[in-house]
């Protein structure tokens, strides 16, 4: 794989996907979990939107190696790492990728280990978690002007 240009079209739609991820999240009664789990859409719309926002940085992610460094990565939490070989992350941005990609596949591969009170930690009080990452990749971006395609 070679290196290209990464495709500012792509990174907006991703970033924004993120954004109105966690802002649905956001919309849920996360005060108290006993509100939370009194209505069970409350639960599968966190996990779906907590999925897709996870989903959408790790897209990210990838999208920066193959487009940006000619690097691809198969596994979730290898774009950590490469992220930070490239400098793109720093070590606690990285770290708290890959604990994100954990918990992604946690999400869909054992779905059923997740529990709901889990699932409202997570939404309750680490959603900075995923806002921190995405915010590190974006400003990595900024300062990257040479490596990204602005054509819609």
């Amino acid at each position: 794989m070679s290196p290209s240009k990464i495709t500012k079209r792509v990174v907006v739609d991703r970033l924004d996907w993120i954004e109105k991820m966690i802002e649905e999240i956001k919309l849920l009664p996360l005060n108290d979990y006993e509100t939370f789990i009194r209505d069970k859409r409350n639960i599968w719309a966190a996990e779906s939107c907590l999925r897709r926002g996870l989903e959408a940085l790790m897209d990210l992610g990838r999208h920066v190696l193959a487009k940006g460094f000619g690097r691809g990565v198969t596994e979730y939490k290898e774009i950590a790492t490469t992220l930070q070989e490239y400098g793109v992350l720093k070590d606690k941005e990285s770290a708290t990728l890959k604990v994100l990609a954990g918990f992604r596949n946690r999400m869909v591969h054992f779905y059923h280990e997740v529990s709901d009170r889990e699932l409202f930690e997570i939404c309750s009080s680490q959603l900075s978690d995923i806002t921190d990452v995405s915010r590190a990749i974006k400003k990595w971006i900024n300062g990257h002007q040479e490596l990204i395609d602005d054509s819609l």
